[in-house]
């Protein structure tokens, strides 16, 4: 599979979300509830509270998932950061060519 390319602010990206200092961090009810609450609203056995590292996908929360992580390369998120700049992102990936491709293991 082909990885996504770097977004044009990358740098200015990962800073970004290296300040709030979230990474690795133990899991938070606010977010299980957030995940919880978007898996119901939108009808899919998974959801997700990504974020993207210079290497991996790591989950702040999941639902239906049990993986931790994801290398970067592989990430379904990765590609939709080319997409949007500093924005929340609700991703759909049920009609994405790419990730039909890819079979998630819940």
């Amino acid at each position: 599979m082909e990885a996504a390319p770097l977004p044009d602010n990358e740098d200015e990206r990962l800073a970004e979300l290296l300040s709030y200092d979230v990474l690795d961090t133990e899991a938070e009810q606010l977010f299980d509830d957030l995940t919880t609450l978007a898996s119901q609203i939108c009808d899919t056995p998974i959801a997700l509270i990504s974020l993207i590292d210079p290497d991996r996908q790591w989950f702040k929360s999941r639902v239906g998932l049990d993986a931790e992580e994801t290398s970067r390369e592989i990430a379904f998120c990765s590609q939709a950061m080319q997409l949007v700049r500093f924005a929340p992102l609700i991703a759909s990936p049920v009609n994405s060519q790419r990730a039909k491709k890819r079979r998630y293991k819940r």
